[in-house]
């Protein structure tokens, strides 16, 4: 583990650089927009923008790369992020902020499509497992010591975003110096929404439900935390402590998916996440403990949906079609994201800074129930013929269900990556014909 940590140092310490500069900022423009007193609406449909130029970069940013090179993507989608950073304190323009998400968020997606590329490109039989764990830690860690940096000055000036775009623009140095060699990028396979809603009704449902909790919290989190009167270092910390909970709660929900029917296990967290969410939203104002303890469990489990997900779909699915449905299932988890922001911050609107909680406690109902309906209609999987649970992160790219240690016996069977020529051509990727699926949802 030591030596293939130390062997992807550079690549690594690029990941810890992005993530958290990226992660500041988007912590950075939700208090920024909650200080100016912005409509809540408008702070959702401008900080959604983000999402959406992600997911349009999932569809198109292998293009890219594919024509220029993994190291002039990685550097010029590095340069937009950066570049966008200073732009922001200089008008606080909606429209200006909507467009620099956008492009934001479809560099980020650039970004971690090169970062997950050269990852995957380094798993093996023996390592994939480790090398997936190694990838996630670095990114929750980054996620999290990103929402500390907030404490370092004041949200309208300067400085911060001035940070922000150091740190962007510091992730290219490790990367921009490495001997690895670059490995070919293709496009992500991919089932039908439609047709993968057929087969897996739960697992898109639990896919889609977890992007809307998620996007929701990590936009409008900053604003709960301003509109309630915390200060920066506490909304820092509030923020921080969800993103680590959501960590820490990832293995435990493992074990219990291997011992139990995942549909029940899915609803079960559903039903306990809506309980923590309402919680948070009647009497965490009051109690700033009982507020952290009650989102840290909300986020946790939240997170944990979308892993579910992936298992449950993974159990339906043939082998040779699983890379393809969990690309489905991160489009599915990106709609989501989209969505969440603009429908909550308009609850928030209409009453009060609890509507960012009430809202997903909503979600959460509606999802259990549609899993509770399935459960009732149609029969298990045997627990014994489950696939091996494996925890999974829904901020990530199609990509990195490449190097899913699931999918190791799929991989045994293809022909090794081979390093990228010296000038690459992508070629997409050959769609695998879909089949008709009969199992049980």
């Amino acid at each position: 583990m030591t030596r293939m940590v130390a062997s992807l140092f550079a690549l690594i310490l690029s990941t810890l650089l992005l993530v958290a500069g990226n992660a500041f900022l988007m912590t950075l423009l939700g208090i920024r927009l909650g200080l100016e007193a912005v409509d809540p609406g408008t702070i959702g449909r401008v900080l959604a923008c983000y999402s959406v130029g992600f997911v349009l970069g999932t569809l198109s940013v292998h293009r890219v790369i594919g024509r220029v090179g993994h190291i002039r993507a990685f550097a010029v989608f590095a340069a937009i992020t950066a570049v966008a950073a200073l732009l922001y304190p200089l008008a606080l323009s909606m429209a200006l902020w909507a467009g620099l998400r956008v492009l934001s968020g479809f560099a980020m997606a650039g970004l971690l499509v090169v970062i997950e590329s050269w990852f995957s490109s380094r798993a093996t039989s023996s390592n994939r497992g480790a090398l997936f764990a190694v990838y996630q830690i670095v990114f929750f860690i980054s996620v999290a010591s990103g929402q500390l940096l907030v404490n370092l000055g004041d949200p309208a000036d300067f400085p911060l975003y001035t940070l922000s775009a150091i740190l962007l623009t510091l992730a290219l140095i490790p990367l921009s110096l490495t001997r690895m060699d670059a490995p070919v990028v293709v496009a992500a396979e991919r089932i039908s929404i439609f047709q993968l809603l057929r087969e897996s009704t739960t697992g898109v449902a639990g896919s889609l439900t977890c992007g809307l909790l998620i996007g929701s919290f990590y936009a409008l989190g900053p604003v709960y935390a301003t509109l309630i009167g915390l200060d920066l270092a506490r909304t820092s910390a509030f923020m921080a402590t969800a993103i680590i909970a959501a960590m820490i709660l990832a293995w435990p929900m493992g074990m219990i998916c291997d011992r139990f029917d995942r549909r029940r296990v899915m609803f079960t967290l559903a039903l306990i996440a809506g309980v923590a969410a309402c919680v948070a939203a009647f009497t965490g104002i009051h109690h700033p403990i009982l507020l952290i303890g009650a989102v840290g469990l909300f986020t946790g489990l939240s997170a944990a949906l979308y892993p579910i997900a992936v298992a449950i779909t993974n159990d339906r699915m043939d082998e040779h079609r699983i890379v393809a449905a969990s690309a489905t299932l991160l489009l599915s988890y990106g709609l989501g994201s989209v969505m969440g922001p603009l429908l909550i911050s308009e609850l928030i609107g209409l009453t009060g800074p609890g509507g960012l909680f009430l809202g997903c406690a909503g979600f959460l109902a509606l999802l259990a129930l549609i899993v509770g309906y399935y459960i009732w209609t149609t029969e298990d999987i045997p627990v014994a013929e489950q696939e091996t649970f494996v925890t999974t992160m829904p901020e990530a790219m199609p990509v990195l269900a490449e190097m899913d240690p699931r999918n190791e016996e799929f991989h045994a069977t293809e022909e090794p990556l081979m390093p990228e020529p010296a000038a690459p051509e992508s070629r997409p990727a050959v769609p695998i014909e879909e089949e008709e699926a009969t199992e049980p949802r």
